[in-house]
């Protein structure tokens, strides 16, 4: 465009060839994940004798943004050389099913890890290969309002408000969608055991009130940054990330947070892909995300540590007083009973299906009930 508006230009005729290489270079970098830093001036964390490839879900960027470079602070972690790549659970996993190049993932929901299992890029035992269920850090559903809650936003109920818009992300491609939508699903059904009435708070939810679906957690954000919706489902760590940028941010996109007095607790399960080149340094930068250093980095970017000494040091960071938080094994015990009797699809192996097998047959499956609810358009 320019060398048109400019006088002689015709007589660089290499001018051409330069501009296609210099966009060919601009479209294999447009293809890359996130690698050394995606910051100007952040720390490179590319190089190394050895290298990583870390597969995650799209919100914990911010906690692996410290995470990172401090482990290759470590002795352990001094020769490692990270590539980061961050998206919607379920399509992350999708990915490293077919053999995208993995070796650490770090994904939203079990069910996307146990698919990995089944596609053989991850061993049978990763749940035990850790403590706290291989669940280095975790979160609450919370509700993100407005700056100074217009809509008086405090409670499930008050969601189904008139007029009340809600951003949440599409369970199909997300598991933040399902943390989200399990919260409001056992506060209303008394953990799972009144169906009816859970199902129908979600039906009416998403009917007339769910305005925007994205894929992620992360993309779910920044809709709600962009002003679209009064109030958004998420982790408590993405409301306590937007809530610090209140200070430098437009009037119009500054939040507040509201931790429903009943709620869910939500663990996002890490793994070591076996199939992966590094299996030996994947280990040791897992093990270091339960230390407790790495334990108060995670508290510090709002996650909630699993070790129990940093998560009383560190319990001023996460306000809001909880009466009662559910969670998957205690929803999927109820959600399970009665499942032992063999049925078409179900591999129980003559059992109770129980935890996130139990959950994701019963309301997420293709035919659970929250898959059939958003097929209709929340019709029940």
């Amino acid at each position: 465009m320019f060398a048109s508006s400019r006088p002689g230009a015709r007589r660089t005729g290499r001018r051409p060839v330069v501009l296609a290489v210099l966009l060919a270079a601009v479209l294999v970098c447009a293809g890359c994940g996130a690698g050394s830093t995606d910051v100007p001036g952040g720390t490179n964390i590319s190089s190394g004798d050895r290298h990583l490839n870390l597969v995650a879900y799209a919100t914990p960027k911010p906690g692996f943004d410290k995470i990172i470079p401090a482990f290759r602070a470590t002795d352990a972690g001094r020769d490692i050389g990270f590539s980061q790549s961050y998206g919607a659970s379920g399509d992350q996993s999708r990915k490293v099913a077919r053999r995208v190049p993995a070796d650490v993932v770090n994904l939203s929901v079990e069910p996307d890890i146990t698919r990995l299992v089944k596609a053989g890029v991850v061993d049978e035992n990763w749940k035990t290969a850790y403590p706290d269920n291989s669940t280095p850090f975790g979160s609450v559903v919370v509700i993100v309002v407005r700056k100074g809650n217009p809509k008086n936003i405090h409670t499930w109920d008050d969601l189904l408000k008139p007029g009340v818009q809600v951003v949440t992300p599409n369970p199909g491609s997300s598991g933040s969608a399902k943390w989200n939508l399990l919260a409001p699903y056992a506060a209303k059904s008394d953990g799972g055991k009144d169906r009816k009435a859970g199902l129908a708070y979600v039906s009416e939810l998403i009917r007339d009130h769910t305005t925007v679906q994205p894929k992620s957690g992360r993309e779910a954000t920044t809709t709600f940054e962009q002003g679209q919706g009064d109030v958004l489902i998420s982790y408590e760590n993405e409301a306590i990330m937007l809530q610090r940028k209140n200070a430098t941010s437009p009037a119009n996109q500054r939040v507040d947070y509201v931790v429903p007095s009943t709620t869910f607790k939500i663990e996002n399960p890490v793994a070591v892909v076996k199939t992966g080149e590094n299996t030996d340094a994947a280990k040791s930068f897992v093990s270091y995300l339960f230390t407790q250093p790495a334990q108060r980095i995670w508290a510090q970017q709002g996650f909630r540590p699993v070790d129990k000494q940093i998560a009383a040091e560190t319990a001023n960071l996460f306000p809001g007083k909880i009466d009662k938080l559910w969670t998957i094994k205690e929803l999927g015990k109820t959600l399970g009973a009665g499942t032992s009797t063999t049925k078409a699809g179900i591999d129980n192996k003559g059992k109770d299906l129980t935890g996130w097998k139990a959950v994701d047959n019963a309301l997420f499956s293709t035919s659970g009930d929250i898959t059939k609810v958003y097929n209709a358009g929340g019709k029940s």
